[in-house]
Order: C-alpha cells, then sequence, then structure tokens
C-alpha cells in the first residue's frame, strides 16, 4: 500500500461508566465519532461484574462490529480504541484495548500517543517479555501497571507507578474493577476530555479523546483531562476524583488544532472550526495572491480557505468533490489508477475551474506527492494559474509523540528551498502560514503548544536510538533556510 502523504494520528480511545446503559452500543458510537483518529483496527472491552468481555480486530468500527456482536458484550462500563499503528505494526495482535489480570482484578487500557523510551521500558520489564503479545509501547505500560499492582499499590497509586517509568505523549483511558481511570501525560500532548450522560447525580461518566465523542451520545462536556492530571471515576459517585500526578509546561500538539481533531471538536472553549478559519484569515493577510476563486482541499482545508476567502474577498468555491467512501482498503488500485492518483479520492470540477486563477488550500505538505499530483489534475480541469497556501508552517521535522510522519529525509520542506518545493509542484505560487501566525491565532493559548514538526524543539528528552530513527544529521532545506 502507498504510504499517505499526510501525517497519521496514532489512536482515539473512548470509555463509558454507566450501569443500566448498552455501554458497548455508546462506545461503538463513540469510536465512530473517532475514526478519523485511526483506521487500522478497533476494540472493545467490557466490564460485567468481575468479568470482562473482549472483542478486536482489523478493520474500521462499522467493519468490526455489528449488532449482534455488541449484544454479546453487556456491562456497566467499556473501553474502546481506535488504532493508527506508530509503534508496533499492523496486525491484530496490536490493537487494543490491552486487558490484563491482577490480584485486584482485570483491567482494561487503551492508549493514545507515543513513547520515546520504550527501549528503556522494556528493558526494565524484560522478566515479563515471555508473556508480551505485541509491539506496541501501550502493551508496556499496562505491564508496568500490572507490575505495580501485584507489587501491593491500589489502583490510583499503581497507574502513577506506572506512568513515572513512560516518556513521551500518553492520554490513557483505565478500566477496572473499582471504577474508570483518566490520566495524560504532563505535557498533554493528546487530548482527552470527559463528561456526563443521563441525571448528574447518577454519575455516568465518558472519557473521549475528543468532544465530539462526547456529542454523538448526548453526553454533557465536564472538563478536559488536563495535562499530568489523573481521574478516578467512581461508581454512584457524582464528583470524580481528581489529582496532579505530575507538573510540566502544557504542550499540546498544535496539529490536533490544524489537522486531526475534527473541526466540530472544542478545544479552549470554541470549536476547531472557527480556530481553522481564523488561521486562513491570517493566511491571506501574510501571503495575499491575485486570484478569481479560493478553493479548499476537503475536508481539512474548508474552514482556512473559507478563513482566506473572507479576509482576502476572492470568492469561494467548491472547486474538488471528495469521495467519502474510500476510506482505508487494502485492494490496491492498477498502476494506471496510481498515476491517475488523487481522483481516487478528490475530483476537480471542471465548470468552477476552467479559465480561472485559483487559491488552492490545504492544511500541510509532508513529501510533496499528493499535492503534485492534485495540483496537476486543477490544470488538467482548466485552472489557468494554480497558488498553492499552506495553513501551517513547513513540516521540517518527525514526530515522536504519536504522529506517523516519515523520517526526515523524506519531509519535502527539509529537504528542497521553497522555491524548490514550488517548482516540483507545479504550482504559480506557494506561501505557508508563519509560526507566529498559526501560534497567535490560538490567541490566549499561544504558548501551549508542542510545535517540533515546525521547528525542530522537543518539549521531551527521547533515547538516541528513537532519534536516530527518524532524524537526519544535518537538518537541510527550509528547516534552516525559511
Amino acid at each position: 500500500m502507498d504510504r499517505p502523504d499526510k501525517p497519521e494520528e496514532a489512536c482515539g480511545v473512548f470509555a463509558v461508566m454507566a450501569p443500566q446503559q448498552q455501554v458497548a452500543n455508546l462506545t461503538y458510537f463513540g469510536l465512530y465519532a473517532l475514526q478519523h483518529r485511526g483506521q487500522e483496527s478497533a476494540g472493545i472491552a467490557v466490564f460485567e461484574g468481575p468479568q470482562v468481555r473482549l472483542h478486536k480486530d482489523m478493520g474500521l468500527v462499522s467493519q468490526v462490529f455489528d449488532q449482534a456482536v455488541l449484544d454479546r458484550m453487556p456491562g456497566e462500563l467499556a473501553i474502546g480504541h481506535n488504532r493508527y499503528s506508530t509503534t508496533g505494526s499492523s496486525k491484530v495482535c496490536n490493537a487494543q484495548p490491552v486487558v490484563l489480570m491482577t490480584r485486584l482484578g482485570p483491567f482494561a487500557l487503551a492508549h493514545n500517543g507515543n513513547l520515546v523510551n520504550v527501549a528503556e521500558l522494556r528493558e526494565s520489564l524484560r522478566h515479563l517479555a515471555a508473556e508480551f503479545t505485541s509491539t506496541t509501547d501501550s502493551e508496556l505500560i499496562a505491564f508496568a501497571l500490572q507490575q505495580a499492582v501485584d507489587r501491593g499499590l491500589g489502583w490510583s497509586a499503581a497507574i502513577r507507578a506506572a506512568a513515572a517509568l513512560c516518556r513521551g505523549a500518553f492520554s490513557l483511558v483505565i478500566g477496572t474493577l473499582e471504577g474508570l481511570f483518566a490520566l495524560r501525560d504532563g505535557h498533554g500532548i493528546r487530548p482527552l476530555v470527559f463528561g456526563q450522560i443521563g441525571d448528574p447525580e447518577q454519575a455516568q461518566w465518558v472519557v473521549s479523546s475528543e468532544s465530539c465523542g462526547l456529542d454523538i451520545i448526548g453526553a454533557r462536556y465536564i472538563d478536559d483531562v488536563q495535562p499530568g492530571e489523573l481521574i478516578h471515576f467512581l461508581q454512584n459517585d457524582p464528583i470524580p476524583q481528581r489529582l496532579r500526578w505530575i507538573e510540566a509546561p502544557a504542550k499540546l500538539c498544535v496539529f490536533e488544532m490544524i489537522y486531526f481533531a475534527r473541526p466540530d471538536s472544542r478545544f479552549f472553549g470554541e470549536s476547531l472550526y472557527s480556530y481553522r478559519v481564523r488561521i486562513g484569515d491570517v493566511l491571506a493577510r501574510e501571503n495575499p495572491v491575485d486570484a478569481d476563486i479560493v478553493i479548499g482541499v476537503p475536508d481539512s482545508g474548508i474552514p482556512a480557505a473559507i478563513g482566506y476567502s473572507q479576509a482576502s474577498g476572492i470568492p469561494f468555491a467548491d472547486g474538488l468533490i471528495k469521495n467519502r467512501y474510500v476510506g482505508r482498503t487494502f485492494i490496491q488500485p492498477t498502476q494506471a489508477m496510481r498515476e491517475a492518483g488523487i481522483r481516487v479520492k478528490l475530483n476537480p470540477l471542471p465548470d468552477v475551474l476552467a479559465g480561472k486563477r485559483v487559491v488552492v488550500i490545504d492544511d500541510s505538505i509532508v513529501r510533496g506527492t499528493t499535492s503534485r499530483k492534485l495540483v496537476q489534475a486543477l490544470r488538467d480541469a482548466g485552472a489557468t494559474e494554480v497558488h498553492m497556501r499552506i495553513s501551517s508552517p513547513p513540516v521540517t521535522h518527525p514526530c515522536f509523540y504519536g504522529i506517523d510522519t516519515d523520517t526526515q529525509d523524506h519531509l519535502i520542506a527539509a529537504r528542497l528551498t521553497l522555491q524548490e518545493i514550488e517548482q516540483h509542484l507545479g504550482v504559480d505560487s506557494l506561501a505557508y502560514l508563519s509560526k507566529q501566525g498559526m501560534v497567535e491565532a490560538a490567541q490566549s493559548q499561544a504558548g501551549h503548544f508542542c510545535t517540533a514538526c515546525f521547528d525542530g524543539v522537543y518539549p521531551i528528552a527521547m533515547d538516541d536510538e528513537v532519534r536516530r530513527s527518524k532524524l537526519m544529521l544535518e537538518p537541510a532545506g527550509l528547516a534552516a533556510r525559511v
């Protein structure tokens, strides 16, 4: 399968603790809302008394589960997971949740993020290596938790002890016989929110990677799980136990704002749609151009394109139609279809584009292969000029915290100058949003982001082996010249 030309998110996590509710069904719909965060595998673990039923497999949520499967999973607490692999290969053994047994009973764990000290953690657990069934960092976290519990710690202390062994990005939901736990790493690199369904006095809790997972099941948003926070949700207790397990500067991944999270999810009190319109406005003021229409690359480029149109006065138009049913497929296109490339997912509208000077807005350029095919498709549809504007800065460094990016030598902005990228893509002009414009558009939260993929400033130290796996020895191109 051809490697995607976009950064891919690692995972989505979801959990429901709600006696007298069909928690497996609710979790199914929560995962459905979070499907954009991972399309390789899906899984749900449900607690019914002391028993845990687990069902997981490769594929989309709708492929892994049907009503017959969900009907076989009654219970009062469910942990769910969508996966896109960053650590560990794409195999069913690496699907989540991870379910293990301890002296306090079973637990189920789902993880969004990526650890950067996997070798160190695996070495500390080498006496358990014979029990490992996957190649994921998530399983290592689970075994660290199992070991802490079996040393005599209670759930809250054990979770904190296991988390203290981990470096990197990790947002966790953990189901136990004592209730539901949610935890974020100290920097809060990956998002996690919680809310309630039903009567507030009944304490029916929901935890989700994004607020859109709450919305789909009618849950009321209560708050974010804060960076460095552990929350214990107890049965029949309307007030969760919240404690800060570690202090560190907040560093939410800024790509969650630009691209990953759904536009209807809420961050910092507003929908991401509003933020993305605002960065389009900034992009237009920073990088104006004479043109006839503005179009966005569906779906993530549309809000920024609307903002660009509003700020520039250039009319917005739908110039590209997305095939929303392509998804991830294991059926490979023919060579001729691969050469057509972009038209498998995006089809231009000649009657909108013909004879027009077009500004096309996209959220990012990683390798440039898809962007190049897109530009050619727009020209084939009759566009007389194609001006590309990107609503993020140049991606010059790989991510180590849960986004699947190429090694640095495959990132086009790390190898080529702006003019060389223009020539490679075949555009009349190319411009990126500035880093300053990107963070200022977030207003009061401007200093609270991880921007390592744009500037190489990594907030969490990593093993040398991990760093060497993706970074070039001497970064070049736009990393040094823009």
